[in-house]
């Protein structure tokens, strides 16, 4: 079982969503729509965060991760400010750090559950 409040996996999340959350502040899409996708987004990933470091166990909250991770890459051009660099280029890495930090935890928890349940 994983010790609470400890895996740095997590914490990466909690930091990348924080970022995208805040990344408004200092590159300002031009579609009020970017805006509140890196915003929502952003803050959304960091409470998922928050409750993959407080239950561990919780394989759900690592999947969240993912689905946020690709949410946030989309996200440039679904939202159309996919050419502004700066607002792109932080949903783009914050999205591939969601889905790597959500995969690292998900996928080996996935497997030791299977092979608990065999």
């Amino acid at each position: 079982m994983d010790k609470k409040w400890v895996r740095w996996q997590d914490w990466l999340a909690f930091v990348v969503g924080v970022v995208t959350a805040l990344t408004p502040l200092w590159y300002t899409p031009d579609t009020a729509g970017g805006t509140w996708a890196l915003v929502v987004l952003g803050a959304l990933l960091a409470v998922g965060a928050l409750w993959s470091l407080a239950v561990p166990s919780a394989v759900m909250s690592e999947w969240t991760h993912v689905v946020l991770g690709v949410l946030l890459f989309i996200a440039p051009w679904a939202f159309g400010f996919a050419d502004q660099a700066g607002a792109a280029w932080t949903a783009w890495m914050a999205g591939v750090l969601a889905i790597a930090a959500g995969l690292w935890v998900a996928v080996p928890q996935a497997r030791g559950r299977r092979s608990a349940h065999a």
